[in-house]
């Protein structure tokens, strides 16, 4: 770890350099700590999760690469993300996919899940500072076929639809055994690789699922939907997109997840965030890096992350988004992937707030563009990382890169050893 006497230098600099621009660098620092991202479980064991092991993942998900060391149980799945955490400074959440239960060896079908198959991750949970969010899982199942709750089989699509007011019931269970809202995410590969005879047809079965669905009403816990693109294999027709959701959650209240993946790579998804601010209660981030459509690799710096973390930060709307990672690569070690995918997006944040908005808004309400652009550009090159640098030793995790050797170390002593 570099000396402490450096970083402070380097802060004490860059206080003064930000100050100058209006810029108060210790609220900044104090309103990072307000900031709390879900760390998505399924990026350490490739999506594989306890209840059907070795399963064919299905529903248009893919996981590319066989880097070693997955893991394989629930103990190896909760030491890596103990790892994780240990080198991402802020306190964060944990979000679970309902086949990460504890099942205990035991066959539970969807329709059977309970809250007591996720007591001990709530024990878990909680014995390590940890709040948990929760998702449905609606792929890698006999019944998921094309089509789970837009399904014209009553069967398939009841299944499907008790299986996610289950999901529900125990998202609120989690809630209110952490006494915080549990975020409980549903997302469904519904489509079609052609075109169907009638688009109307599937969106009515799942508006009426839906609205099946979300009939009880929970205090500890907050209903997301999210929207999907198209899936692998169901190129043509998405039953759920985001137009479907977005008029969905802003007619019947619900929170639309914004999945940075699940749009058309032109589109701006930070541009998004005010208009819903405006007609929905709040909005659920599902972070990942689109480089081919949905292909969700480990989130980086760039513009992107950038762009929405400001967009953000400048609505003042920290307290109605929810934050939560969605990526998963198996070609690298996966938990250095947690790390650099959360560090990644805290910068982006930590930039957000240090940006002297005020100043920046004077330049456009006086209609000085030249001026705004060009501060904009400066920003770039101002001294963010002495700022990230104090921010990660105050928060007693490693410093720029000196977390490298400690995955690296980790990998060593414990995932290398697995089979």
């Amino acid at each position: 770890m570099a000396k402490e006497s450096i970083i402070q230098s380097a802060f004490e600099h860059a206080t003064e350099r930000y100050a100058a621009l209006g810029v108060d660098v210790n609220r900044a620092l104090a309103d990072m700590k307000k900031i709390s991202f879900s760390l998505h479980c399924w990026q350490a064991d490739d999506v594989t999760g306890f209840e059907n092991q070795g399963g064919a993942l299905t529903g248009g998900i893919q996981v590319t690469g066989n880097y070693p060391g997955r893991a394989r149980t629930i103990d190896e799945l909760r030491t890596d993300i103990k790892q994780a955490t240990s080198y991402i400074p802020g306190s964060h959440r944990l979000s679970l996919h309902e086949i990460y239960g504890d099942f205990q060896g035991k066959i539970v079908d969807r329709d059977e899940v309970e809250p007591e198959h996720f007591q001990s991750w709530m024990e878990w949970a909680k014995e390590n500072d940890l709040k948990l969010d929760f998702n449905s899982t609606s792929f890698s199942h006999p019944k998921s076929g094309d089509l789970t709750l837009a399904n014209p089989d009553d069967e398939i699509r009841n299944f499907w639809i008790e299986h996610t007011k289950r999901c529900r019931r125990i998202s609120e269970e989690m809630g209110k055994f952490q006494q915080d809202p549990c975020m409980m995410n549903l997302w469904v590969h519904d489509g079609s690789k052609e075109v169907p005879a009638n688009r109307l047809r599937y969106r009515q079965l799942l508006e009426q699922s839906l609205d099946e669905i979300f009939e009880t009403k929970y205090e500890h816990m907050k209903d997301c939907i999210e929207a999907k693109l198209f899936g692998i294999g169901l190129e043509s027709y998405t039953v759920g997109s985001y137009d479907f959701y977005l008029e969905y959650g802003a007619k019947k209240g619900k929170i639309v997840t914004l999945d940075t993946g699940h749009f058309h790579l032109t589109k701006s998804v930070a541009d998004k965030v005010s208009s819903l601010l405006l007609f929905t209660p709040e909005i659920m981030l599902h972070v990942s890096r689109p480089v081919r459509w949905d292909s969700d690799h480990v989130v980086i710096l760039n513009d992107d992350i950038s762009d929405l973390a400001r967009e953000i930060i400048r609505c003042q709307a920290l307290d109605r988004v929810h934050i939560g990672l969605d990526y998963f690569d198996a070609t690298i070690n996966r938990v250095g992937a947690y790390v650099v995918g959360c560090r990644a997006t805290l910068k982006a944040f930590l930039q957000a707030l240090l940006e002297p908005s005020a100043l920046l808004q004077q330049y456009e309400d006086e209609g000085k563009y030249f001026e705004r652009l060009a501060l904009q550009e400066e920003l770039k090159s101002l001294p963010w990382g002495a700022v990230w640098d104090m921010y990660c030793l105050q928060a007693d995790v490693p410093v720029g890169e000196t977390y490298i050797p400690c995955v690296q170390q980790y990998e060593k002593e414990v995932t290398s050893k697995r089979s």
